[in-house]
């Protein structure tokens, strides 16, 4: 099987760079550098439907739903990685209807009021959502993280990625609390 991303660590090294610009009141560098680094390899671990892409040559997307700091740092680090032949493509979004677009959505704790938007917006796609909120899964959401003694956790629902029309590998289901729900 040919290698899935392409120079990662070279990707992972330009995140952590810009983020470690970010000043402390404005984000928890660290948190969100890893954030990053797992929307950046979910890419890897996930596998989309035909359908989810216009064309073969088409871009894995990941969407960040509202403003986030980290965004910039992330569209850096992601023009390094290429995914089956796919680059990865990071965009801002103002509002859920545009996460019908995305292969990859992050909702920040503070856009958690817009949880039900999203995941309305993206029913019936092959949209990997990834929220921070507490409850995001009990919401619909595919992937939760949570901080847990100044790590960050990710529990997983294959019951909502088989309703995306998602396949996550055994790999990424290893590493998330709960592979099951």
């Amino acid at each position: 099987m040919p290698e899935k991303i392409v120079r990662p660590k070279l990707a992972l090294f330009a995140l952590v760079a810009a983020l470690t610009q970010t000043s402390a009141a404005d984000v928890p560098a660290e948190e969100y550098r890893v954030k990053g680094a797992f929307l950046l390899n979910f890419a890897k671990f996930v596998e989309w439907p035909a359908q989810a892409f216009k064309g073969p040559g088409d871009s894995i997307t990941i969407c960040v739903l509202g403003t986030s700091p980290f965004t910039p740092a992330l569209d850096q680090a992601a023009r390094q990685v290429v995914v089956e032949n796919r680059t990865v493509t990071v965009r801002q979004i103002p509002d859920a209807q545009q996460a019908a677009q995305c292969q990859i959505v992050f909702l920040r704790t503070s856009e958690r009021r817009r949880i039900h938007a999203l995941l309305e917006a993206v029913q019936g796609g092959s949209v990997l959502t990834v929220g921070e909120s507490n409850g995001f899964i009990a919401s619909g959401g595919v992937i939760e993280f949570r901080v847990e003694d100044s790590r960050v956790r990710m529990e997983i629902s294959a019951a909502a990625a088989k309703r995306a029309g998602l396949h996550i590998s055994a790999k990424l289901l290893s590493l998330a609390e709960s592979g099951k729900k």
